[in-house]
């Protein structure tokens, strides 16, 4: 066994090394997990998104609006990479449609999540044949998200708007998938071109049964299409011709959604570690074994979920398990005051390591590190968890619960259907500039130092998460029950004091955490009890 001394400087590497996690496969952008009514606890209808990339994190909520007859709607590119809410550079207009009369407010994140109707979107890419892509085509999937936003009060009809939108106006993007709820049911959308020259679009959707929950993780996930059940399934006209004229089928036997929609990622199967882990997490009584053939679309699982259970989910990193990417980074402790010489987990040990780190430490020690996508990634944006309840008002039933970069570390902040202002912090992203007052960087700071020790500062960190998630649970009947009494202006006013409210103790907490972690790293970048101490990498 080669032993190797590991110097200050090689720590101070390893530790930020974390600062900027990146993705060694391409495609392997955004997690979204839903839930249906009946597998809920309390019958609400949930759908998420990890926003794994660059796209900007500034928020804010665009209001109702009515328009003239006649009126357009532009159609943009790039819109989603500005840095601030009233940025226009590099934003592209490459058309424009027909305005609706009248267009509903949303929560307008990097990918429009949450309409004044409870409607809620999440999104994953999954790419498919580059074949089917005409990046000349106007429509890009986050305009469609804005559109369906802005024009839909159900999640069917909300479907129905952006695949007859792709149809007619054209889809420039590669495969996607967006999960869309509202307080009833929950869909999966899954849409791609017609082919690199051609205006268009194809499309499937399929809806969730009520008691099952579901999840899209850069694999297409819809399988056998049932035209003829209507209540559980839609899809573009042109679908199974799209894929003869681009020579993914033959037209002879069943049309398998998935199958035919080819991606690399997938390797042949319409899994991979995510779809199993929350599966397996969910409804471990089905014994679903990872390499079998297929999973099913969607699972019942074995208890009720409640949302701070998909909270949980987008934070996992396959701990404890094989797939766990810190089991084998280990340190050699040598023999000590009759401590018998042993090893231990290197306190340097995270699951958000660079390519470059991964690949520094495996040569030092092949095999140390066996790269696997978790659902927390340290190159997310931001994330998402909305909630759609039936039995309060829109206003406050539908729930935008928001956080900002790695979801496993970052508190969520509640931004609510009727919310009309955000804190100021929410103007500015912070992705391509440093602006330290953004929401992105109040928590990006103690999240980043955070990772230099992470075995040290973990269970404080995690601790100060669900710290924090609980207070912000204990408030929300208080805010319902004065919610119900208040007037229509009062409500308004209610939901944006609680958000900034959640969103300013938050702040201050991470600001401590950072604080402290300076102070515990600031000197060497490192947290040893004993920094004399030769350290080990076996």
């Amino acid at each position: 066994m080669r032993i190797i001394l590991v110097t200050l400087a090689a720590f101070v590497a390893a530790g930020f090394g974390a600062w900027a996690q990146d993705d060694e496969n391409s495609g392997l952008e955004c997690t979204s997990i839903v839930v249906g009514r009946l597998a809920s606890t309390d019958g609400s209808v949930m759908t998420s998104h990890t926003c794994d990339g660059t796209s900007h994190t500034w928020v804010n909520i665009v209001p109702a609006k009515d328009h003239k007859p006649g009126s357009m709607t532009p159609i943009r590119k790039n819109w989603r990479k500005t840095k601030f809410v009233t940025d226009t550079a590099g934003i592209k207009i490459v058309g424009e449609i027909p305005q609706v009369a009248h267009t509903y407010s949303f929560v307008n994140t990097g990918y429009p999540s949450l309409n004044e109707k409870q409607v809620g979107i999440g999104e994953t890419t999954f790419t498919g044949p580059d074949t089917l892509i005409n990046h000349d085509a106007p429509l890009l999937i986050e305009e469609l998200c804005r559109l369906a936003m802005e024009r839909a009060a159900t999640a069917r009809e909300a479907v129905k708007v952006m695949g007859s939108l792709a149809e007619e106006y054209g889809y420039g993007d590669g495969g996607e998938c967006l999960t869309v709820s509202d307080p009833k049911e929950v869909w999966q959308f899954e849409i791609v071109g017609v082919g690199k020259h051609r205006i268009g679009a194809a499309w499937a959707a399929q809806r969730i049964p009520d008691e099952h929950v579901g999840i899209s993780a850069n694999i297409p996930r819809i399988g056998r299409i049932d035209r003829a059940d209507t209540v559980n399934f839609m899809a573009s006209d042109n679908l199974e011709q799209v894929a003869i004229d681009n020579g993914l089928w033959d037209g002879k036997g069943d049309f398998v959604f998935w199958k035919v929609i080819v991606c690399s990622y997938a390797q042949g199967r319409n899994y991979r570690e995510r779809e199993f882990r929350v599966f397996d997490l969910l409804a471990p009584s089905l014994g679903l074994k990872y390499g079998m053939e297929d999973f099913p679309f969607s699972v019942k699982p074995d208890s009720l979920v409640d949302v701070r259970k998909v909270m949980a989910l987008l934070r996992d990193t396959y701990e404890g398990t094989e797939w766990d990417m810190c089991k084998n980074w280990t340190i050699d402790v040598p023999e000590k005051d009759g401590v018998p010489a042993h090893k231990e987990r290197s306190p340097l040990a995270n699951p958000w390591l660079t390519t470059p780190m991964r690949n520094t430490l495996n040569s030092i020690a092949p095999g140390v590190i066996d790269f696997r996508r978790t659902l927390a990634v340290a190159w997310c944006s931001y994330s998402t968890v909305i909630q759609s309840r039936s039995w309060l008002p829109d206003g406050i039933g539908g729930v935008c619960w928001y956080a900002v970069d790695n979801p496993a570390q970052s508190p969520r902040i509640p931004i609510f259907c009727g919310s009309t202002k955000l804190p100021a912090a929410f103007e500015k992203c912070g992705q391509k500039e440093y602006y330290p007052n953004s929401v992105l960087w109040e928590f990006r700071r103690a999240n980043k130092l955070a990772t230099l020790s992470w075995q040290k500062t973990k269970k404080e960190f995690t601790d100060n998460v669900l710290e924090m998630e609980a207070m912000t649970f204990e408030g929300l009947p208080e805010l319902e029950a004065e919610y119900s009494k208040a007037t229509p202006r009062k409500r308004a006013r209610l939901l944006n004091a609680y958000t900034a409210e959640i969103h300013d103790k938050c702040a201050a907490r991470w600001k401590e955490l950072e604080a402290k972690y300076w102070s515990m790293f600031g000197l060497s970048l490192i947290h040893i009890s004993e920094p004399t101490r030769p350290l080990y990498i076996s």
